[in-house]
């Protein structure tokens, strides 16, 4: 029974009360009886300092002379009868010279410390010229005593006797007493009123609590057509809102929720990756049909074979036991395995489980075959330029060689021959430079003569050089150089090459009559050269991969206009040998902005 809320609601609700009359009884009765007392102490201060400033008998200096007069003095006085007043001296002995008592002749004339009604320790004090005071209790007949023993001083500041004065608590304490026995009958009938109350308070809560958790238990069944009545706009009733609310929501959920675990399992169906759990002791838990075909197990089987198995037995094999041995940090990471004649970039990550631990690794297989095959053709393509470029080479050095050995020939035809040997070795030769620089630059055994570069002159030169195909196509050519512009180091050569690329590229690409803005200023630490043009610009997909060897936008018109891919990667590559950097930005049919910022000399 009391398990439940609401005997539980019922006794913290009687403890709080209990302990707050408590603490709020014993606060009253400790402020009560210390208002009491300091009562008493400021009423018999009062009555003796009266008695002092009224009483003639009391200012002379030697107070047993009068002590006579000083007794009929103070039995003029109506005192409380609570209230007993000492005349004590300050003699060797001190001496009770007068009393109120109605013992008057057993009390005059004995010793002060020694007289069983006073308290010798405050005599001593008050010897001493300090008021004091306390409270003292007789074990024979329960009486409580308050004692005051206050100095009398003469004109030079010494004590010459005490008045001693005592009242009886008793009555006070009774009363003090009798305020215990209401505030207890008032802590007991708050405290029966409580308990109905509280009954009545908890009964109004958990009854609809006990409602929703009977119908949160059928809707743990399955049944989620509850309904809980709202009896009111408290707490409770926004319970019972927020039940009902959920209710409709939790079915809606559950709809959405099947909804997106057919769409999940649809997409891992589907997916063009292959995908598998594998739990820490190496089983595949999952996989989708892509990951069964290329590892080549049954799907019904799951969850086994072993993933240990099945992938060690790959060439280049993934093994469970090295990623285990792996930091936590460490379990994301990719491999490339060869399955067959196909190729797969594997990514892995770890997942958790419900205790927040590591429960296994997510592998996904992504076939890079194609990707593959395409680097090795592009790697392979500079390589079998190279060789397929000696045999033009050797028959142009085979006609040369006729041509010296016959002087019969025509002299025209001869030199026509000749010309046609210059050109096409002069283009054969830049084709294989272009190509052993780029390889060069890969292997970084390309050697830059590195010399003070006046970037004015250099632009100038580049455009100089141009200036045939700006006529061409109809462009205009804006250069803006800053004055005093620092020169920068770097391989005249390489530098000319980059900027003669980016500049033709900007005449390539754009139509006739374009304009090309040619610019050089000086930044915090560097030159930053910019080419700007007004052409085709360049799709965003196709910004990150930019700088990529071979790739090309429009690979029509780049092959139609002579373009091999390879001028930009070779760019950046120079640039970057040189400690600089080179940014590219675009927007599509608006035009291209080429950055390049070298390091000043």
């Amino acid at each position: 029974m009391f398990s439940s809320i609401r005997w539980k609601f019922i006794v913290v609700y009687f403890l709080l009360v209990f302990i707050a009359m408590v603490i709020v009884g014993v606060f009253i009765v400790q402020k009560f009886e210390t208002q009491q007392l300091n009562h008493i102490s400021n009423t018999m201060e009062q009555r003796v300092e009266t008695i002092i400033n009224t009483s003639s008998y009391i200012s002379e200096d030697d107070w047993k002379s009068v002590s006579e007069e000083i007794q009929k003095t103070i039995n003029e006085w109506r005192l409380d009868w609570t209230e007993t007043l000492y005349i004590i001296d300050n003699e060797d002995v001190p001496t009770i010279l007068a009393t109120t008592s109605k013992n008057y002749e057993k009390v005059v004339g004995q010793n002060a410390l020694v007289y069983k009604f006073l308290d010798p320790s405050l005599i001593l004090e008050a010897f001493e010229g300090e008021t004091s005071e306390g409270v003292s209790k007789n074990l024979n007949d329960n009486s409580i005593i308050k004692h005051m023993a206050y100095p009398v001083l003469n004109e030079v500041g010494q004590v010459k006797g005490i008045l001693y004065m005592t009242a009886d608590l008793q009555e006070v304490y009774k009363t003090i007493d009798e305020s215990k026995v209401i505030l207890t009958k008032a802590t007991l009938l708050a405290l029966i009123i409580t308990v109905f109350l509280g009954f009545l308070i908890a009964s109004s809560i958990t009854e609809p609590i006990r409602d929703v958790t009977i119908k949160a238990e059928k809707m743990a069944r399955g049944d989620f057509d509850q309904f809980v009545e709202v009896k009111s706009d408290d707490e409770i009733g926004q319970l019972a809102n927020m039940f009902n609310y959920l209710t409709l929501k939790l079915k809606d959920t559950i709809q959405e929720m099947d909804l997106e675990r057919s769409k999940l399992d649809t997409i891992f169906r589907y997916m063009a990756d292959g995908v598998i759990a594998v739990d820490m002791d190496g089983n595949i838990i999952h996989a989708n049909p892509v990951a069964t075909k290329i590892l080549g197990i049954d799907s019904e089987e799951l969850p086994s074979p072993h993933m240990t198995e099945k992938l060690m037995s790959l060439e280049n094999g993934l093994s469970l036991d090295e990623l285990k041995d792996k930091a936590i940090d460490e379990l994301e990471g990719d491999e490339t395995l060869e399955i067959g004649s196909s190729v797969y970039k594997i990514k892995y990550a770890p997942f958790k489980n419900e205790k927040n631990n590591i429960g296994g690794l997510i592998i996904v297989f992504q076939d890079i075959t194609d990707q593959h095959k395409l680097d090795n053709m592009r790697k392979e393509f500079v390589a079998n330029v190279s060789h397929e470029l000696k045999t033009p080479i050797t028959t142009i050095k085979s006609y040369a060689e006729t041509l010296m050995e016959n002087d019969d020939l025509d002299e025209e035809l001869s030199n026509k021959f000749l010309t046609v040997i210059d050109n096409e070795c002069d283009r054969m030769t830049r084709i294989v430079r272009a190509l052993l620089q780029l390889s060069n630059l890969d292997y970084k055994k390309t050697k830059w003569n590195k010399v003070e570069i006046d970037v004015e002159k250099l632009i100038r030169d580049s455009c100089m050089k141009l200036d045939l195909s700006f006529k061409e196509k109809g462009h205009m050519a804006i250069i803006d150089i800053e004055e005093d512009l620092p020169n920068i180091v770097g391989d005249k050569d390489g530098i000319e090459q980059v900027i003669l690329n980016i500049i033709s590229n900007a005449i390539k690409y754009t139509p006739d009559s374009g304009e090309i803005n040619i610019s050089a200023k000086r930044t915090l630490d560097s030159v930053l050269i910019r080419i700007e043009d007004n052409g085709m610009g360049i799709p965003e997909k196709d910004m990150e991969r930019i700088f990529e060897r071979f790739y090309r936008v429009d690979k029509a018109r780049s092959r139609e206009l002579g373009g091999t891919g390879l001028g930009l990667s070779i760019a950046k590559q120079i640039i970057e040998a040189h400690n600089g950097k080179i940014e590219l930005k675009s927007e599509y049919n608006v035009g291209t902005t080429v950055d390049i910022n070298l390091p000043f000399a």
